[in-house]
């Protein structure tokens, strides 16, 4: 590592990637720093199609459609009696290829993302921990990082990008971390070899499946080599009941509670560690400052029902990219140059909110939804592939406003206008 860069990333997920690689491409000096070792295992293995768009930019299409990577064409919902939907092929609406998408393996998705970064000429280097940024004021100048051997560095920087992921560095110092307390979830989850696929262009859906008394839902996800990632989402208490911790027991528990998945894993064996998590749907107040930048989880996680997680961090990032080419080329590196692609960000994940409080709404169902609005069919498969970005996709919520309860929709300025009149 030198002392100097244009641009530090402070993550190599993918929305650290996707942000390296691209100003890279365009000639910009560039670090990319990683606390791990490529590959890792990393939760998030279900793709939406919009994430063909940024992965095109990224000039990674190819690789993935020669890749081992189950094939996604659709998503269906089971209610809480095990009644399925019928299934949502996003290629109703889409003729494009882009209807068909991935469900990865995230250690090898990610590794992929990290070569292509070399590749376009970023500096690389993992197992290499950002303790802390270097700040003059309001302005941050670069990082403090530390590698295994050796004692801290400081490394000075243009532009800091923030993709920390959930460990949200930036937003964590700032104290700017904004929490959606109607939507506090946590979660366990693991692998399963053997479980029940289904069959034909089936075989790669991503299963929604409610628990018995819609106690909580679960997330199946078909993935190569006869894997299945199957996780539990629900309230801490409703997980971690009567102080359990031990989390086989935790996930068995919400498994008896669930007929389907139930059905799907009884003839598989449980494989790899069983994960948990309690951090949930957050966002930040601000998503750029004088001479820095956040993106991905590092500027906000929502939950992970829709599977929005991959596709918002490669298109942060790339938005990101585009903003930081944008300032270096003027000689601005203000918060209001820096971040000139919030609101739009903010818009699209504020669509992606209010879908999951329609999931959580105890009587909502898509399917009676559309029912009683057919002509709103082209919206809601718009959301479930990712396509809230386009104009117009906000009129769906004025009718689903009628019949639940959803968030007041808010822009980025109004949420950091509130958050100076509270400090």
């Amino acid at each position: 590592m030198k002392g100097d860069y244009d641009i530090i990333v402070i993550g190599a997920g993918p929305a650290g990637c996707c942000a390296a690689t691209l100003l890279a491409q365009q000639g910009h000096d560039v670090l990319l720093i990683e606390k791990e070792k490529f590959p890792r295992y990393h939760v998030g293995e279900s793709l939406i199609p919009e994430t063909y768009w940024p992965l095109e930019r990224l000039g990674l299409i190819d690789e993935m459609k020669q890749s081992g990577f189950v094939k996604k064409y659709s998503v269906q919902f089971f209610n809480e009696a095990g009644k399925p939907s019928k299934p949502f092929y996003f290629h109703e609406t889409n003729p494009h290829e882009s209807a068909q998408t991935w469900q990865v393996t995230r250690a090898d998705f990610d590794l992929m993302l990290m070569n292509n970064a070399r590749r376009s000429g970023c500096e690389v280097v993992e197992a290499t921990e950002v303790c802390d940024v270097l700040m003059k004021g309001e302005q941050v100048l670069g990082v403090v990082a530390r590698g295994a051997d050796g004692p801290p560095a400081e490394i000075r920087a243009r532009v800091t990008v923030d993709a920390s992921g959930m460990h949200a560095l930036l937003s964590r110092k700032l104290k700017i971390r904004n929490p959606d307390p109607r939507l506090r979830k946590a979660s366990v989850y693991t692998f399963y070899k053997g479980a029940h696929r289904d069959e034909g262009e089936a075989e790669g859906a991503t299963l929604i499946i409610h628990s018995e008394g819609r106690s909580g839902w679960f997330w199946y996800i078909p993935l190569a080599d006869d894997m299945v990632s199957v996780g539990v989402v629900s309230s801490p208490e409703e997980l971690f009941e009567d102080g359990e911790r031990d989390r086989m027991k935790i996930l068995e528990r919400q498994i008896a509670k669930c007929a389907p998945i139930r059905e799907r894993v009884a003839a598989a064996e449980q494989t790899g560690e069983i994960h948990a998590c309690t951090d949930y749907s957050w966002r930040s107040t601000r998503v750029a400052g004088d001479g820095y930048v956040l993106v991905g989880d590092a500027f906000g996680f929502l939950d992970p029902v829709y599977s929005s997680g991959v596709f918002l961090a490669l298109k942060s990032g790339e938005m990101a990219a585009d903003a930081i080419h944008d300032a270096l080329a003027h000689n601005d590196l203000t918060a209001a140059r820096l971040g000139a692609f919030g609101e739009e960000l903010y818009s699209g994940m504020e669509a992606f909110r209010k879908i999951v409080y329609a999931f959580y709404t105890d009587g909502f169902s898509f399917g009676r939804f559309l029912k009683e609005y057919p002509e709103y069919k082209e919206h809601v498969i718009d959301l479930l592939v990712g396509n809230v970005f386009r104009p117009g996709i906000m009129d769906v919520f004025e009718k689903m406003a009628s019949q639940i309860d959803l968030p007041e929709t808010r822009t980025l300025a109004e949420t950091a206008a509130g958050e100076s009149a509270q400090t």
